[in-house]
């Protein structure tokens, strides 16, 4: 029984990291996406209030992947202590 527990967490886990992969994507793709919004509005294709908005939005992003990188990672098999509470 417990192995189907065991399972089913570790299962979820890895959706949720490929979700947030997903979403987040790797930094250098975030970061060329802010090059490339800077280069728009160099060249005059968006203004500077939609500017401010993409450029809030990547940057919240950036640092989404930030806290993510720093997280600890837990090893396979290994128990969180939260679970003895």
């Amino acid at each position: 029984m417990f192995f189907f527990d065991d399972l089913a967490i570790w299962l979820g886990k890895k959706i949720k990291d490929m979700a947030e992969d997903e979403l987040y994507g790797s930094r250098e793709k975030v970061m060329e996406r802010l090059l490339l919004l800077q280069s728009k509005l160099d060249m005059g294709e968006i203004g500077e209030e939609e500017y401010n908005l993409k450029e809030k939005e990547i940057l919240g992003i950036l640092d989404e992947i930030d806290k993510r990188s720093q997280e600890p990672v837990e090893e396979e098999g290994e128990e969180s202590n939260d679970e003895e509470l």
